[in-house]
Parts: structure tokens; sequence; C-alpha cells
């Protein structure tokens, strides 16, 4: 078989959690590394044997056969444009962008070409969501309770609302994401901010937003972040139908109904190499699994950007019309 070549615009650490999978896959090479620092990119490539190159344009040039572009939120918009420009297969980490207005625009752009994409919405492949789906048929869901409990991440401009948008745009997209997945389509939010950041020298993102959902379906849910704390609590998804709980976190799925309570773990790393072994089966046209093409990550992040704008102006907000 051909091998598949891998262009990385981003040289990060979820850059290098994809380039490890990558590498571990048959049959495909982390070929080219790009960063707009040149250290990170060499270190990246060195790793895995791939070359640097100064630009995205260069990186093109090389001739991938696919291109992951994982760069931090504010950064989105001109390698897409590039890639999408060049004609090749594209993987975008989330968050997709900052606002409303670049996602739509590369969306549509994507679907002018017909081009193939995936965005990381890892959760949905891990095999436990795929066991809730299976309990969930023909069970209405009545409500979804999601959380991100967690730290400020390491980097300089996470906790920067220009830079990041915020930790629901940014983290708890993946909750978000995942109560898209199983209960379907939210028409109106309403959140809340503290108003108070993380105690960070630059930060200006809340500290704690709350947040109302109403979904199509008539469910209702909410979901509850902060990023105050020294280490990660709590990140998942509860969800209630009728005579049925089910909790999940990236490492298990606990199920509760009258018959008892069974607790299913899960190895997060499961969704890592699904998500990227997905991409790479459709890329070389064996097997067509893509769960979140770009199109399908527009929904969620204008679902989170809802929530924070009505953070913001403290008014309920519907994520079709959302703007932030």
């Amino acid at each position: 078989m051909t091998t598949t070549r891998i262009g990385l615009v981003g040289a990060g650490g979820v850059a290098a959690r994809h380039a490890r999978v990558l590498s571990g896959l048959p049959d495909v090479q982390v070929a080219a590394v790009t960063d707009v620092v040149p250290q990170a990119a060499r270190a990246l490539a060195d790793e895995h044997g791939a070359r640097t190159y100064a630009s995205v344009a260069d990186l093109l040039d090389s001739g991938p056969d696919a291109v992951y572009v994982c760069v931090p939120p504010f950064a989105h918009g001109d390698a897409e444009r590039a890639v999408i420009e060049a004609g090749l297969p594209m993987f975008v980490e989330k968050p997709i962008s900052l606002d409303h207005q670049t996602a739509s625009e590369i969306s549509g752009r994507i679907a002018e070409r017909g081009l193939l994409t995936a965005v990381g919405h890892h959760w949905r492949y891990l095999p436990t969501v795929e066991r809730a789906r299976e309990l969930l048929a023909g069970r209405p869901i009545r409500l979804l309770a999601g959380s991100w409990l967690d730290k400020v991440p390491p980097v300089g401009w996470w906790p920067r609302s220009d830079r990041s948008g915020g930790q629901v745009v940014e983290q708890a997209a993946h909750v978000l994401d995942l109560a898209r997945h199983l209960g379907g389509e939210v028409d109106e939010v309403y959140a809340y901010g503290n108003g108070t950041p993380p105690a960070i020298d630059g930060a200006d993102v809340d500290g704690a937003t709350t947040a109302v959902l109403k979904f199509a379906s008539g469910a209702v849910g909410n979901l509850a972040s902060t990023c105050v704390l020294g280490w990660k609590q709590r990140a998942g998804l509860e969800v209630y139908a009728d005579g049925l709980a089910l909790a999940f976190t990236e490492t298990e799925l606990v199920i509760r109904d009258d018959t008892g309570t069974v607790t299913l773990p899960c190895d997060p790393v499961s969704g890592h190499l699904g998500v990227d072994q997905a991409f790479v089966r459709a890329v070389r046209g064996e097997e067509d699994d893509v769960r979140v093409p770009y199109a399908e990550a527009l929904r969620t992040h204008a679902l989170a950007l809802a929530i924070a704008e009505s953070a913001a102006t403290g008014r309920p907000v519907s994520p079709a019309a959302a703007h932030v």
C-alpha cells in the first residue's frame, strides 16, 4: 500500500498527540511540519522523521496527501484557506475558530470544493458512546447535564478571551458536541458568567460559567464549567431518559436502570486513535467513518458561541443566530 503522507500545521501539544497516533498507524508518515515557532516545528519533525517548512505554502508545495491544522483558536483561517485552495483533505482541531463568521466562511469554501474534512471531536469515537446510543434507542431523553471542571492549561493564550474564546468554546465544546450527538440540536441557551477571571496574569475569561439549554426534542440541559482549580476535577455528561441514567467521562460510562448499576471502563486513547484512523482511512478511500466533518463541527461551535454570547449579554441566544 502506498504510504499516506501527512502535513502538520502547528507543532503544539495537540499536534504532537496526533503525530504520535499517526506515526503508529500502518503506511502513514508524518512527512512535514510547520509552525510559527521554528524550534517547535523542528523538535516535532525530528521526533517523527519529518521535514520542517517555513510556511504553510511551502508545506503544501511539498506534496502531502492530507493536512492537519492544529493551531490555537485565534490562528484559524488562513491555514484552512490555503489547504482548501490546494484541494487537499483537511483535519482541523477544535475549536475551529474564535467566531462564527470565520468558521462559516471556511465551511462554505469546503462545500464549494467538495473536500473531505474531519474535526477533532474524538469523544464520538469512544466505544462507550456507541453503547449509550444503543441503550437510548427508542427512549426519549429528558435531561442532559454537562460539566468541565478544571484548571487553566499551561499555555499563554488560553486565559485571554481574544485568543481562546473562553473555556466553553475551547474546552467544554467536547461535552457540547456529545450532548448534540445524543440529544439533538439546541434551540436556545441562557448563560451566566461569574465575571471573575482565574488568578492568572492577564486573564480575562470567566472563571466559571453556567448555562441552561433547551433542545429541539423537548429535552432540557445544563452546563457547568470552571477553570479555577489546580487539577482536573471532572469533564463529562450525564444523560437521563425514562428509566435510564447514563454518566460519561473519557474513562468510563456508568449505566443505571431498574436492574442495577454497571460501569464500563474506557481507555481515552481509543477516541484519539479512532478519530485519526477514520480520517486516514477516508483519505485512502478505504472507509467512510468520519463522524464530525467540518459542517457538523460548525453546529457544535455555534452552540458554544451562543453560550459565550449569552453569558456576555445576559440574554437568551439561539445557536442559529449566534455571532460572537
